[in-house]
Formats: C-alpha cells, sequence, structure tokens
C-alpha cells in the first residue's frame, strides 16, 4: 500500500474535510480526493461517507486510521529527528493570547532559541481563541496557546495552567464602595461604577459575575481596549473597575496601584491548553517547545 495514499487519508481523517486536508498537505482538493478514492480502490470499501461539511469516517476508516496513524507518525519522528544537526531548518510558528503570549510564553521559550545545536527560531502571532486555532488547523501554525479546547481528532490539547481572575480597581474606588457594603450587597453594589473590558460582550467581568455572584453585570463597558495590559494600565489610572488575571496585575495589586475588591472562597479560573495537529509532536522542535512550556507552567501556579 503506498504510503503517500495512507499519510493523505490520515490528514483527511483527522481533519475531518478534504479541504482542509489539502491545505495542510499542500495539494489541490482534487488530488486528495483523488488519492482517497484510488485507496478506496485498493481496499475495495468506502473510507468516508461524504457530508454537507465535511466528511466523517466509516467503520472501517476508524479501524484504518487506529492501526495507521501511529506508524506514520513514527515515520515522520525518525525523519525529523535526521535534521536535528542542522537548526537552521527548525523555525517554530507559535500563536495565543497576546497577553499571556508575550507575559509567560515567550520568555520561557527564548532560552530554546539559542545556539546550543538543539535550539530553533521562534515566530509568534496574536490572535483570539478561535482565530488561532483556525491557524493552526490550516497549517500557519506549529504550536497553539487557547483558552478553548479544541473538537475532532485534527487537533490535540494538553492542559497547560489555571489562570486566576482578580477583581480590581484604583484604591478610590475601593474606598468610595467600602468592604463592608461590598461583602453584604454582592454585585448590585458594583452596578454604577465604570468597566473597564477587552470587548463590549464584556466577557471577563460576565464570567465573573456568573461565577461570583451568580447573576449578570448591569454596567456597560466605559473603556474597551482589545488588550488586557491596556485594561490594566486604564484601571490603575482610573478609569473604572476590571476583571484580570493574577498574574498580570500581581505587580500593581503589590504596590498598592490598584487593589483586589473582592476576594471570593472560590475564584474564578480559566484554563490555558497547548494545541498541536495531531502527529506533529514527533516532530522534534514542536515537542521540545510543549515540553518546555509544561515544565515552566509548574512555575507559574
Amino acid at each position: 500500500m503506498d504510503l503517500a495514499l495512507l499519510r493523505t487519508f490520515v490528514t483527511v481523517h483527522r481533519a475531518g474535510s478534504f479541504t482542509r486536508a489539502a491545505a495542510l498537505l499542500g495539494l489541490s482538493q482534487p488530488a486528495v480526493t483523488s488519492q482517497i478514492r484510488t485507496l478506496e480502490r485498493q481496499l475495495g470499501k468506502p473510507l468516508f461517507l461524504r457530508q454537507a461539511r465535511g466528511v466523517t469516517p466509516t467503520t472501517i476508516g476508524d479501524e484504518l486510521a487506529h492501526k495507521a496513524a501511529p506508524h506514520l507518525d513514527a515515520l515522520v519522528e525518525i525523519a525529523e529527528s535526521g535534521l536535528d544537526d542542522d537548526s537552521s531548518l527548525r523555525t517554530l510558528h507559535l500563536a495565543g493570547p497576546p497577553e499571556f503570549t508575550a507575559e509567560r510564553a515567550l520568555p520561557a521559550l527564548t532560552e530554546l532559541t539559542g545556539d546550543d545545536g538543539q535550539g530553533f527560531a521562534l515566530r509568534a502571532s496574536f490572535g483570539t481563541a478561535e482565530e488561532t486555532l483556525e491557524g493552526l488547523a490550516a497549517g500557519h501554525h506549529d504550536l497553539a496557546i487557547s483558552t478553548a479546547r479544541p473538537r475532532g481528532a485534527l487537533l490535540t490539547a494538553t492542559p497547560l495552567c489555571d489562570e486566576e481572575h482578580v477583581l480590581v480597581a484604583a484604591p478610590r474606588w475601593a474606598e468610595r464602595i467600602g468592604a463592608e457594603e461590598l461583602r453584604l450587597k454582592g454585585a448590585p453594589a458594583l452596578e454604577d461604577l465604570p468597566v473597564v473590558e477587552v470587548h463590549e460582550s464584556l466577557p471577563l467581568i460576565s464570567h465573573y459575575w456568573a461565577s461570583v455572584f451568580d447573576s449578570r453585570p448591569g454596567a456597560s463597558g466605559t473603556v474597551i481596549v482589545p488588550d488586557l495590559r491596556a485594561v490594566l494600565a486604564c484601571a490603575t489610572a482610573g478609569a473604572g473597575l476590571a476583571v484580570l488575571p493574577r498574574y498580570l496585575c500581581a505587580p500593581a495589586l503589590g504596590r498598592g496601584t490598584i487593589v483586589a475588591l473582592y476576594e471570593p472562597a472560590v475564584p474564578p479560573l480559566r484554563t490555558y491548553y497547548l494545541v498541536v495537529r495531531t502527529g506533529t509532536l514527533a516532530m522534534p522542535h514542536v515537542a521540545r517547545a510543549h515540553e518546555w512550556l509544561q515544565r515552566a507552567a509548574v512555575a507559574w501556579d
């Protein structure tokens, strides 16, 4: 059986789409379709059921993928390992949310860009979880950091770390509310305060309100900026209350330039995932970055 046909088959199985598989393989969609039909003729059985959107594997298709994929991944690992001596061939394309990637992931990974013979070049891009995962699935990135866990067989996600969210504001707002009033009234005590957020939908504020107060925020955004570091700067300047990850606002909390308005017994958390295309951890530079970030995350927690 032709290994090229098997490689195309496994890629389609993981992608769930001839179009997406073609993009990952660098082939035209008709070429992918032709290769799958050739393999189906050789086996004498259908491997996929064509749907309005993408394809669904048959039982035979699932069985073949289960048997073939590990061996194909192993061959990729052997091929990639043979290139380790030439680090110039290695470039890791990383994507993730701008704040977390800039503040945590990139400082950790730059330690792997040295000239120790095992290093690699690093290229980073920022985006939302949806944009990042779509880019990864399309082959634009090697490794993604996402707050959304992808579905399907194309992408494989590994939990990286949890991020604690803190309700913060400049000290003058805390003095205006009063800790006792907030303790007694909860969310209603905050409804007249201006809000700083990353989007008009108030994603962080809404998640905090639902988790801590079991309600929806009544306020609307006063300042909307699409970067948590800018949210922190605006909150510090007194623009209003904000919900921020503790790792990002901890230095400002320590200096007293902002204060935590409320400290719930169980703070809201958000999980970050390391995501790769299934099978690409066989590539040494991807596997090394993946493992390195997991090790670094132990200290972050």
